[in-house]
């Protein structure tokens, strides 16, 4: 890294000889790579459902597995932006009924019973992930500090009291000012 960086600069700008610790933490690398697991397996469930629900021994059921894929995509594509708290958040969820329908498949009678068992272990695992990461991506709120109150200001620098004596003098300044009816001149028409 530190070579290719080096390449791009000129004469006179300093060399990297080391980098230093990177500012991306742990939390959101893992937020990276679940939101890139979550668009490829989005893809698989969309491309081949078929093979997924034979594998799971839930024939029938295609149209759900592309259901869950569009979810999946689009949980991804969520975790990849800026808000990776509320896309692993989705992630838990859609991991919630991803292992409710795989519950439900894990009957006596399925023929592919111990396929549905590692799948079940799977999901439960990446759920784990899906939560650790969302903790990780959470932003701290700052206890709300007391709430000021305004309703004792006015606005006035100087206070409503003085502000209601100015005006008063105001206005009794221009009715002093003010020509009184005879004072006034006729207009000529």
């Amino acid at each position: 890294m530190n070579f290719k960086a080096n390449i791009a600069r000129s004469e006179g700008d300093p060399k990297i000889i080391r980098s230093g610790r990177s500012s991306v933490g742990s939390a959101d690398t893992l937020a990276k790579a679940l939101g890139w697991f979550s668009v490829g397996l989005g893809i698989a469930e969309l491309v081949a459902p078929g093979r997924i629900t034979r594998a799971l021994g839930m024939d029938g059921q295609e149209r759900f597995v592309q259901v869950c894929g569009a979810r999946e995509i689009a949980s991804g594509v969520m975790t990849l932006s800026t808000d990776k708290h509320a896309g692993l958040c989705t992630r838990v969820a859609g991991d919630g009924l991803d292992l409710v329908t795989l519950l439900a498949a894990y009957r006596d009678d399925n023929p592919k019973r111990e396929n549905v068992a590692v799948a079940l272990s799977m999901v439960f695992g990446v759920t784990l992930l899906d939560l650790i990461g969302a903790h990780g991506t959470e932003v701290p709120q700052e206890p709300e500090e007391r709430r000021r109150l305004y309703n004792d200001r006015s606005g006035f620098p100087k206070g409503v009291a003085i502000a209601r004596g100015a005006a008063r003098e105001s206005k009794s300044s221009r009715e002093q000012k003010r020509p009184s009816e005879q004072d006034r001149l006729p207009i000529a028409s």
